[in-house]
């Protein structure tokens, strides 16, 4: 077989890698997304707060993180983004946390039905019911892949803490 023979094949790969290590962003001068980039040492890695801007460098958690169009939300519980006190109530903890996880999706590009999977872990199993109830406002068209487990404690006395990963379909 003849190694410098030219073909479409052989065109077409060295056309892909040169695309992939130049960048097609780069080679039109257009950005890759329109969500802010932070400077995270890894290149195509967004950390950002609940404001969209650049998370605190300081801070040991970051609640988005965005990554070749995959969002990550880091785990929310009631008093998440919202410290005040309120009744210790499963529907009003869903409530709020749905809110954030909501908050943080549309912050990365992202829709409620964008969300590929979640992982709900609740204080007290008997509440997933309650849990469930709220869901169904928040997920009209059918829900993503969810997991529920229940645990002995949360932090900040939540009933619920969610975390999820997201696909980011806005630029």
């Amino acid at each position: 077989m003849n190694a410098t023979k030219f073909t479409r094949r052989n065109f077409a790969s060295a056309l892909a890698a040169a695309f992939s290590g130049f960048g097609l962003s780069s080679l039109f001068g257009v950005a890759a997304s329109a969500a802010p980039q932070a400077s995270t040492g890894a290149p195509g890695v967004q950390k950002l707060g609940y404001d969209g801007k650049p998370s605190d460098s300081k801070s040991w958690i970051t609640p988005l993180i965005i990554s070749n169009g995959v969002i990550y939300i880091a785990g929310q519980g009631a008093h998440s983004h919202d410290p005040s006190t309120f009744d210790m109530e499963i529907g009003l903890h869903t409530k709020k946390v749905m809110d954030s996880v909501k908050l943080l999706v549309e912050t990365g590009g992202g829709t409620m039905d964008s969300i590929l999977q979640l992982t709900v872990y609740l204080a007290k199993i008997d509440d997933y019911d309650g849990m469930n109830k709220v869901f169904k406002d928040y997920f009209p068209n059918g829900g993503p892949a969810r997991t529920t487990v229940a645990v002995a404690a949360l932090p900040g006395n939540s009933l619920v803490e969610i975390n999820c990963t997201a696909a980011v379909v806005k630029r």
